[in-house]
């Protein structure tokens, strides 16, 4: 059989190599369903059971999903798809930044009409994600396994493979890890039959943009190392050029299409590259989010700020198969080793650019950070567009488990021992990772019965104030329990300035709050609008200009936290104690401030003074107060002093003032 000058071997395709490779593709499909089946079982598949959505599986974001779905789904039909002017109001957003999958929340808002008023499509996502990844990874391990048994066989690692099974149901577009190992196929088959161009090669290049953009580097990542080896190994560097170039503008043009480059969604991404680094652990970490344990075999190690979003556990059948390999291949054949890095130099020089962008310039290792290298800010800026950089190291993790499969069909050789050996190796890896996936399991039965994330809003406001309003106006921060008020806020088909959103157009959303701060300050309420705070300052100092004016103004605690509310036309609603009406019986409460010397509003250095925002309220408060009280204990003021701006600074006599946390606070007045 002739060698081409790519290095793979030409070889023609025989109708028994089709029939395999569609036997393949067909198992590895039934594999991945079945997985997806014995976890989540069909109740995910009843597009008109949102109740995961809305209570939470694992973490909140899924809340954040389905809101976003729900949005664009009341939104007029416009052009680029996929952006909705109900959040981020008036400019809108894409709901491609609140994970919502723009290509089927594109596709199911065409059908609107014609599906159930409760209609969600994640289950059926994740399941097709589940089919595609045993169907790519079968094809995947049909390019190095004989027959068709080794190949499925071996395909149950891709299947179970916990960096997915970790972001199903939670991050439920980050499940369409299919496009990695079909890239790698496409990657592989390339280096075989001398080829650098595929159209589903191409194709799936512009696809992921439709599903999540982090896929977009991955993949791009080993299409150019293929088209790269190709171009060095023949001397032809215009046709692949070209091809790349296409490929990108395409890609470029699909996520214009899908909205993704609608507005300037900057905001929530600011130079946070490096916080979600990949630990120098990861790999044998078995450390899930929210306590999840993937391993019967290893410890959980300890992490860094955002390592957990880096979760990269290999799982102990691979890490066994990888350690064996590892040794034979340097101590029995380290020529081989380095023959196969020359084969594969590009593939090996961008696993090694994606391994070091995931584990970033803030380096960790356990529990400890061991450097933080020096990068200049206009980089760490632009690498904050792939703030989540420890998932770059996706494509080298696969490339690790498949490096297990074919090292142990190299290192076996004969056929039935190969398929001992890939036996023993795939048992080992699903005893180890059982731990893991019946949490996953239980987890999301529990879903089914009950909210795992309840929502903080329980106090009758939210069942008055439904109806009487067309938006919502967030003043300032993050809202308290912000998914549950974004289910809320589209569930009643308002409009909010507040994004929900990872990434959002910041710039707009502080000029539109400017513009409801500047009316409020000439006493100007929108009737159609509910006004919201999360900050207890900025509430006290827009408040006062229109507590007279008909709204009921104050603050109603949740489990969460607490609102802060301007509700024009409820001044004479009767409400539950949950909301403690703005009168000149409010309660003080400390500022949560913190920085270098203050701890929630407590002066670390002497813990007597605490601080206020200032607003007139406060001053009236304060200035005319002899001492203030909580808790049935008095403590007398020494002084008062609003030499920082913002800030009302209260010195009082008291052992440490870390007591007054969380505690509503009255004051007596001065003896005339």
């Amino acid at each position: 059989m002739p060698a081409n000058k790519f290095g793979g071997m030409n070889r023609m395709h025989t109708a028994a190599d089709k029939r395999r490779d569609g036997l393949l593709l067909l198992g590895g499909a039934v594999l991945g369903a079945v997985a997806f089946l014995l976890i989540f079982g069909l109740s995910p598949l009843d597009v008109t059971n949102d109740s995961f959505c809305r209570g939470g599986y694992i973490e909140k974001d899924i809340q954040q999903h389905y809101a976003g779905w729900l949005f664009y789904r009341q939104s007029d039909l416009s052009f680029p798809l996929c952006v909705t002017d109900n959040i981020n109001a008036p400019q809108g957003l894409s709901v491609a930044y609140t994970d919502s999958i723009p290509l089927l929340a594109a596709f199911f808002r065409f059908l609107s009409p014609l599906l159930p008023a409760t209609f969600q499509y994640f289950g059926w996502f994740t399941l097709l994600c589940l089919m595609a990844q045993g169907a790519a990874g079968a094809r995947l391990l049909g390019l190095f396994l004989d027959g068709i048994t080794g190949p499925l066989l071996a395909d149950l690692l891709f299947v179970f493979s916990p960096i997915l099974w970790e972001r199903a149901l939670r991050h439920t577009s980050l499940a369409a890890h299919f496009f990695i190992l079909a890239a790698l196929y496409f990657y592989f088959l390339g280096r075989r039959s001398g080829r650098h161009c595929f159209r589903g090669l191409f194709a799936l290049n512009i696809l992921t943009i439709t599903i999540h953009p982090y896929f977009v580097p991955m993949t791009y990542a080993v299409t150019f190392a293929l088209l790269l080896e190709y171009a060095v190994s023949r001397h032809r560097y215009l046709s692949p050029a070209l091809w790349l170039l296409a490929d990108l503008a395409l890609t470029v043009a699909a996520g214009w299409m899908f909205g993704l480059f609608y507005g300037t969604a900057t905001g929530g991404s600011d130079a946070l590259y490096g916080y979600f680094g990949m630990n120098l652990n990861s790999l044998w970490n078995p450390a899930g989010v929210n306590g999840v344990d993937w391993s019967f075999f290893l410890p959980k190690q300890n992490q860094v700020g955002g390592n957990y979003d880096a979760f990269a556990y290999l799982g102990f059948g691979v890490l066994a198969g990888l350690f064996i390999c590892l040794i034979r291949m340097l101590f029995k054949a380290p020529k081989n080793l380095w023959a196969l890095i020359c084969r594969h130099w590009a593939l090996c020089l961008v696993s090694i650019i994606l391994t070091a962008f995931a584990i970033s310039h803030v380096i960790t290792a356990n529990g400890a950070t061991l450097a933080t290298l020096p990068l200049p800010p206009a980089l760490i800026k632009v690498f904050s567009v792939f703030r989540s950089g420890g998932r770059m190291f996706w494509p080298v993790y696969y490339l690790l488990m498949l490096a297990v499969c074919v090292g142990f069909s190299r290192l076996l050789k004969r056929r039935h021992i190969v398929f001992a050996g890939l036996t023993v190796l795939t048992v080992l890896q699903l005893i180890d990772l059982m731990p893991g996936l019946m949490q996953r399991r239980q987890a999301f039965a529990e879903a089914q019965k009950q909210d795992a994330f309840p929502s903080s809003m329980t106090s009758d406001f939210w069942q008055q104030a439904a109806g009487r309003y067309n938006s919502i106006a967030s003043m300032s921060g993050l809202q308290t329990d912000a998914l549950h008020l974004a289910l809320y806020t589209a569930d009643l088909g308002m409009a909010t300035n507040d994004p929900f959103a990872a990434r959002y157009d910041a710039s707009a959303l502080e000029a539109q709050r400017t513009v409801y701060s500047q009316e409020l300050a000439t006493g100007e309420l929108r009737s159609d609008t509910l006004y919201l705070f999360a900050d207890e300052g900025a509430f006290l100092q827009a408040v006062e200009p229109v507590k007279n004016s008909g709204a009921w103004c104050g603050r109603i605690d949740g489990a969460d936290g607490s609102w802060y509310v301007i509700a024009p036309g409820m001044a004479d609603c009767g409400l539950d104690t949950a909301c403690i009406p703005y009168d000149e019986n409010y309660p003080l409460r400390l500022a949560d401030y913190t920085d270098a010397l203050w701890n929630r509003g407590v002066l670390d250095s002497t813990k007597q003074t605490v601080c206020f925002a200032d607003a007139p309220f406060t001053r009236r408060k304060l200035e005319s107060a002899a001492a203030i009280v909580a808790d049935g204990r008095t403590y007398p003021i020494l002084t008062v002093d609003d030499s920082d701006p913002g800030w009302l600074m209260v010195t009082l006599e008291i052992e440490d003032a870390t007591v007054l946390w969380g505690q509503e606070l009255e004051t007596i007045p001065c003896k005339n």
